[in-house]
Formats: structure tokens, C-alpha cells, sequence
């Protein structure tokens, strides 16, 4: 018997010629080349251009140096912070019913609504000199913006939701009856999240610090606005590409940018292993 042929009663599952499915490929194929691969491959050719010592000797300038050590710091301080609160806020919204859980639910998608360089505005008008705060914090001798703190909150502001919004879903799935069990055994609160709750997250929780960390290294918008500028103080691995881009030292430009590429494929490989061993300890 063909096994090709359509059993009498049942309709083909694609009814669109073979044409058509090969222009949607290559379509699909021909976007992700022109948008990503070539980008990607601009970016390491050039930052190879005047060959190998070139490229790694570019990596000596005290300046990037410093971007690099600020942004794994930015990444230290974020990821951690970022992860408390999603867990936190997602064991709420999926746990427990309690009056303004909608609005929760809604401000914890704010930063995907709002432009990052919007929210880095909003942190210079709150703690900026003229700011509403300003005045207080600079009697008080405390330096939010233009300094690494404002880095930070910024940073915080566009990474937050990436560990609740992967949990939320998740937790909402799993239900409460496990919990329910728990504590019906006697067990306590932090008893039932330590042995229950989170041996069913955990692969959420390790996707979402993922992503948190990767936007965290990668953030430009809201850093550029609530930083300054201020080379060898304020200035994270994505602001020191363009610095040295705008100085027309390209080689340096390209190779600072190649690292922020090499960490974007490392993460890329963690999240797919991430997946895999998910998927199977779903099975």
C-alpha cells in the first residue's frame, strides 16, 4: 500500500503545492540571512580585519577592559535581584487570588510596552540634579545618574520581567494541588516552596535567568541615557562599541562588539540544552 495515499474520509494535512512550500522557505530563509547572518558575519570580518593580533590587541585598551568588568558586574548585580523578584511575583500571581492581581499582572509587562530609552528618561527626571529627588539625594551626597547605580536600576527596570513572565505560565499549569498536599502533611510554608514548588520550576527559573542575562549584557537604550558617557567609569561593553565606533577606530569597535556576539551564540547554546533537558524530563 502507498503510504503516501490519503485514506477515503481524511483531508491532506497541507493542501498547498510543493511551489509554494519551497517559496516560503526560501523566503524565510532569504529574511534570516539578510537580517541576522549578515550582520553577524560584517561584524567578524571587520573585527578581523587587520588579522588576529590586532583583533585581540584591542582587548588591552584600559577603557574596554573596564566595559567589559562593568557589564559582567551589571549582570551580577541585575540577575540575582531580578530573579527573587520573579520568582517571587509569579509564586503570587499563579499561587494566590488577592485584590489588584490584574494590575500586578499588567505592571510586570510594562518594560516590553515602554521604550528603554523612555525609562532611562524617567530615572533622570526622578533622580537627576533637576529631578523631583535630585536635590535630597545631592544634599545627602548620593549619586544615582551618571554613576553605576543608575546603570543598575536601569537595567533592572528593562530585565525584570524576564524570569516571572517564563514562570507565571508555568506555575499557573502545574496548579496548586501539589502544594495543597504539602501542607495538608504538615508541612510549612518555605518547607513546601524549598521541596515542592521549586523542583518543578527549576528549568523555568534557569530560562529566565537565561534571558535576564543576556538582556543585561546587552542593554543599550535606557544604560545610554542614565549613564553619561563617561569613559572608564560609566561605560558598559554595548556604549564602548559605539565610543569607539564614532572615533572611527573600527577594528576595536568590531572586536568589542564580536565578544557581545560570542556571548549572545554561549547563550544560545545554554538555552538549547536548557530546552532539551527540559523537554525531557517533561516525558
Amino acid at each position: 500500500m502507498n503510504a503516501n495515499k490519503v485514506e477515503p474520509g481524511k483531508r491532506e494535512a497541507v493542501t498547498e503545492p510543493k511551489w509554494f512550500q519551497w517559496l516560503l522557505i526560501a523566503v524565510a530563509v532569504g529574511y534570516l540571512v539578510f537580517l541576522l547572518l549578515l550582520p553577524l558575519a560584517a561584524v567578524f570580518v571587520n573585527a578581523f580585519e587587520k588579522g588576529v593580533w590586532a583583533y585581540f590587541h584591542s582587548f588591552a585598551d584600559a577603557d574596554t577592559l573596564f566595559s567589559i568588568r562593568l557589564t559582567l558586574l551589571i549582570a551580577v548585580i541585575a540577575v540575582p535581584l531580578n530573579l527573587t523578584f520573579g520568582v517571587a511575583a509569579a509564586w503570587a500571581i499563579a499561587k494566590f487570588e488577592f485584590p489588584g492581581k490584574n494590575i500586578l499582572t499588567t505592571l510586570i509587562d510594562l518594560p516590553f510596552a515602554v521604550s528603554p530609552v523612555v525609562a532611562g528618561l524617567v530615572y533622570v527626571l526622578l533622580f537627576g540634579k533637576q529631578g523631583w529627588l535630585g536635590p535630597w539625594l545631592e544634599a545627602h551626597d548620593i549619586k544615582l545618574i551618571f554613576a553605576i547605580p543608575g546603570i543598575v536600576l536601569a537595567t533592572l527596570f528593562v530585565t525584570f520581567p524576564m524570569v516571572a513572565r517564563e514562570l507565571i505560565p508555568l506555575m499557573q499549569e502545574q496548579g496548586t494541588q501539589e502544594e495543597e498536599a504539602a501542607i495538608t502533611l504538615g508541612a510549612s510554608g518555605w518547607q513546601t516552596f524549598w521541596h515542592v514548588t521549586l523542583p518543578n520550576i527549576k528549568w523555568g527559573i534557569l530560562y529566565g535567568v537565561i534571558l535576564t542575562n543576556a538582556r543585561a549584557m546587552g542593554e543599550f537604550g535606557a544604560v545610554s541615557v542614565v549613564s553619561g558617557h563617561i569613559r572608564g567609569q560609566t561605560t558598559t561593553l554595548p556604549l564602548q562599541v559605539e565610543i569607539l565606533y564614532n572615533e572611527y577606530n573600527f577594528v576595536s569597535a568590531f572586536s568589542a562588539a564580536s565578544l557581545l556576539c560570542f556571548l549572545a551564540f554561549l547563550t544560545l547554546i545554554v538555552k538549547a540544552i536548557v530546552e532539551k533537558r527540559a523537554k525531557i524530563n517533561s516525558v
